[in-house]
C-alpha cells in the first residue's frame, strides 16, 4: 500500500508540473501571439489602407504569380546551368587548381590557413551552408584555431551563390560590372571575417591558442572523382553534367520561397500605383514608401554608394534576407530605366557578400556550436556588405575614367 501511495503521490506531482509548465507556456505565448497579430495587421491593414484590400490582394497574387513564372524559373536555369558548370570543375580537376593557387593569399588576406580557400570555392559554386558542410570534416577543421574556426561562417557566406549572381547580372548584358562587384565582394569578406575574429578573440581571448579540434591535419585525399572509375571521357563529362544540373534544380526550388514572399512584398513597398494614378490589382503596383524613406537620405547614399534612384534601396533590403529575391528585382528595375553600371556593381557585390546572411546565419553558427556569438557575425556581416559596397562604387567611378 505504501508503495502503491508513492506513485500516486509520483503521478500527481508529475500532472501538476505539466499543468504548469502549460500554464507558464500558454503566458509566453500569448503576449507574442498578441504582438504577431498587431504586426501583420498593421502592416497589412495599412497598405490594404491605402490601396484597398481588394487590389491588394490582386496585386500579391498577381506579383507572386509573375515572379514564379518570369524570374524563378529563370533563376532555376541559371541554377542548372551552373550547377553543371560547378560539378564539370570538380570532377576534372578544375576546382583543386584553383584551390591551390588560392591558398597562398588565404592567410595574409584572410588570416585563415591556405585550405579555408577551398571553402570558398564551394561555397561560390554553392551557396552559404558548403563551408559549414566542410567545416564538421574534423581532419579540415584540425588546421584552425578556434577564432579562426568560428570565422568561417562569415569567410564562407561572402562567397555564397557567387556564380549565380555573377552569371545573373551578366545575363543582363553588363560584363565589367559584376567583375568589379565580385572584387568589392572579395573585399567585404575581408572586412567581414578580420572582424568576427576581432570580436571573438575580444570576447573569448583564450580562443588565439585554441584548437578548433585536436585531430590530424587536413590532407587531400587521394580519393577519385565520382565518375572516374568510368573509363570514357564523354560518360564522366554527362554524368556530371546531369548530376550538377539536378543539383541546381535543388537550389532552384529552395530560392523560390524567399522570391516569392520577400519580393512580393518589398515590390509593393517599392512600386507605386497605375500610371492612371489608381490601383487596379495589377502586378508590381504598390504604395513606394522606400523611395520616399530613401530620399531622406540620400545625402548618405549618393556619396557613397552611387545610388542614382531611391528605388534601389531595395535590393540591399532584400538581399539581407535572401539573395536570390534580391535578384528578382533587377529586371524590373531594369525595364523602369531605375539601374545604371554603377547600381549593377554595387548590387553585385553587396548582394554577394551578404548572399542573405540573415536568415543562415543563426543556423549555421547554431551547427558549428557558437550560437552565443551570432550577434557579433551580424554585426560583422553588416559591415563587411557596406565595405563591398563602397569598393565596389569607388572601383567602377575608376573604371569609368579610364
Amino acid at each position: 500500500r505504501s508503495s502503491d501511495l508513492c506513485v500516486k503521490e509520483l503521478l500527481n506531482e508529475m500532472e501538476q508540473n505539466q499543468q504548469n509548465n502549460t500554464t507558464k507556456k500558454s503566458k509566453q505565448i500569448l503576449p507574442k501571439g498578441i504582438v504577431c497579430l498587431l504586426i501583420i495587421i498593421a502592416l497589412f491593414g495599412g497598405i490594404g489602407w491605402v490601396m484597398g484590400v481588394a487590389p491588394m490582394l490582386n496585386t500579391i497574387m498577381h506579383t507572386a504569380h509573375d515572379l514564379l513564372l518570369n524570374t524563378c524559373f529563370y533563376l532555376m536555369a541559371i541554377c542548372v546551368l551552373t550547377g553543371a558548370l560547378g560539378k564539370i570543375f570538380v570532377e576534372f580537376g578544375v576546382v583543386d587548381l584553383i584551390e591551390k593557387i588560392l591558398r597562398p593569399l588565404m592567410r595574409p588576406l584572410f588570416h585563415l590557413p591556405g585550405v579555408a580557400s577551398l571553402g570558398a570555392i564551394l561555397t561560390f559554386l554553392s551557396d552559404n551552408p558548403a563551408i559549414i558542410t566542410l567545416a564538421q570534416d574534423k581532419h579540415f577543421s584540425g588546421y584552425f584555431k578556434k577564432y579562426q574556426y568560428i570565422s568561417l561562417t562569415n569567410f564562407g557566406t561572402a562567397f555564397g551563390m557567387g556564380l549565380i549572381v555573377i552569371v545573373f547580372m551578366l545575363g543582363q548584358g553588363y560584363f565589367a560590372e559584376p567583375l568589379i562587384g565580385f572584387f568589392g565582394a572579395c573585399c567585404g569578406c575581408i572586412v567581414s571575417t578580420r572582424c568576427m575574429q576581432h570580436f571573438v578573440l575580444k570576447a573569448y581571448p583564450q580562443y588565439l591558442t585554441e584548437n578548433a579540434l585536436e585531430t590530424a591535419k587536413f590532407e587531400k585525399q587521394a580519393e577519385l572523382p565520382e565518375h572516374e572509375k568510368e573509363k570514357s571521357i564523354f560518360l564522366r563529362t554527362l554524368n556530371s553534367l546531369l548530376d550538377g544540373g539536378k543539383s541546381g534544380v535543388e537550389v532552384g526550388f529552395a530560392i523560390i520561397p524567399g522570391v516569392l514572399i520577400i519580393s512580393t512584398l518589398v515590390m509593393i513597398l517599392t512600386f507605386g500605383p497605375s500610371k492612371t494614378g489608381e490601383f487596379t490589382g495589377a502586378a508590381y503596383e504598390g504604395i513606394a514608401i522606400l523611395p520616399e524613406a530613401a530620399n531622406y537620405l540620400n545625402w548618405l547614399l549618393e556619396p557613397l554608394f552611387g545610388f542614382s534612384d531611391p528605388h534601389q534601396i531595395a535590393f540591399p533590403i532584400t538581399a539581407l534576407g535572401a539573395v536570390g529575391a534580391a535578384l528578382s528585382l533587377v529586371p524590373n528595375f531594369l525595364s523602369q530605366g531605375w539601374i545604371d553600371g554603377n547600381a549593377i556593381a554595387v548590387f553585385t557585390g553587396m548582394g554577394m557578400c551578404w548572399s542573405g546572411f540573415l536568415s543562415t546565419h543563426t543556423a549555421m553558427l547554431d551547427t558549428i556550436g557558437y550560437r552565443e556569438l551570432t550577434s557579433k557575425a551580424i554585426i560583422s556581416h553588416t559591415i563587411g556588405g557596406f565595405a563591398a559596397a563602397l569598393v565596389a562604387h569607388w572601383g567602377y567611378l575608376l573604371y569609368t575614367l579610364f
